[in-house]
């Protein structure tokens, strides 16, 4: 899979929080360390159910700082914003005059408004935009401009992936061989991390703790974590706590070990538990923080990096649409 090109995009919908971190951006990160990777700040993506631009343009601003103050690797790595590539634009449009609408019907986002609407007994496609529509056409246009062969995706997107194969095969049946069939890469649940509550960490469950939150906000937000009623004196199973599922989240095996012998043998109540998962998070994350916080203060740096990673886009994106307006359009 070395060279194979991977596409990726990041939706600036609000502050991620440590399981974000761990379930998606260490494993796109790692993953970018060894392949060409496009990565873009999907901003075009929010703005259906997003309409304050200072909103979408701060979002966009902590997704990029994110992604670099943890590493991300800017040399195998096109890091850019979406909006500001003018061919996916013009991809879209052309996608559009290949794609059946019964394939947007089909659409998870979509049908999820038309069952809640019917239930709710108004009309099917009430507060439905177009936006919201064609999600799955410019989804596409961003996956087949930069001939990606891979699309890292949760199981709740894989659709998305599927809808580009199937727009990308309309195209070629009509106009002859053009665009690759991109695979999904389905990520599994193995950066899962439960939230304050023991729920799965979610932003609708409002049981989160964010990333980079400041030390003293960190340690309240650990403190919050739910636990059982045992007593300091008694065995724990750390198998069914929160905190030490999230300990072996950040901490080595050696420690993992320790701090497991450490619930087993009893003697240590929650409160020291959480001061130690504190801890460890605040240290483990001490560095990225900074960095996040320094760019954050310093976005004229993130633009820089962010047109950097448009040029080197728009050159591959080019050639897409050369080749397609010339197979469509004779031109």
């Amino acid at each position: 899979m070395d060279d194979k090109i991977i596409l990726t995009g990041i939706k600036p919908t609000g502050t991620p929080h440590i399981g974000n971190y761990i379930g998606a951006l260490l494993p796109l990160i790692k993953m970018s360390e060894n392949h060409k990777t496009f990565m873009f700040i999907a901003d075009l993506h929010a703005l259906n159910a997003m309409h304050d631009a200072k909103e979408i343009r701060q979002h966009t601003y902590e997704e990029a700082a994110l992604m670099i103050a943890c590493g991300l690797n800017l040399e195998n790595t096109v890091l850019f914003r979406q909006s500001d590539i003018d061919e996916v634009y013009k991809l879209t449009e052309f996608l559009m005059n290949v794609t059946p609408k019964g394939l947007m019907n089909r659409a998870h986002s979509y049908k999820a408004i038309v069952e809640k609407n019917t239930e709710a007994g108004i009309d099917i496609d009430s507060g439905v935009n177009m936006g919201l529509y064609t999600y799955p056409v410019l989804m596409a246009a961003d996956i087949l401009l930069y001939n990606s062969d891979i699309v890292p995706v949760g199981k709740d997107q894989k659709q998305h992936v599927e809808f580009a194969r199937d727009i990308a095969g309309y195209f070629n049946n009509i106009y002859g061989e053009t665009f690759k069939l991109p695979e999904p890469i389905i990520g599994e649940d193995t950066g899962y991390l439960p939230g304050l509550d023991g729920r799965k960490m979610s932003k609708s469950y409002d049981n989160t703790i964010p990333l980079f939150a400041p030390s003293n906000e960190l340690k309240k937000k650990i403190m919050r974590i739910i636990t059982d009623s045992k007593t300091p004196e008694e065995p724990k199973n750390p198998d069914e706590s929160t905190i030490f599922q999230i300990y072996k989240a950040f901490a080595t095996p050696d420690e993992i070990a320790g701090f497991r012998k450490m619930f087993l043998d009893g003697g240590m109540g929650y409160g020291t538990a959480k001061t130690i998962l504190f801890e460890k998070i605040d240290s483990a994350l001490a560095e990225k923080r900074a960095k996040y916080e320094y760019l954050m203060s310093h976005t004229d740096e993130i633009d820089a990096i962010l047109e950097a990673g448009a040029q080197k886009a728009r050159m591959v994106a080019a050639k897409t649409i050369a080749k397609v307006k010339k197979k469509m359009l004779g031109l």
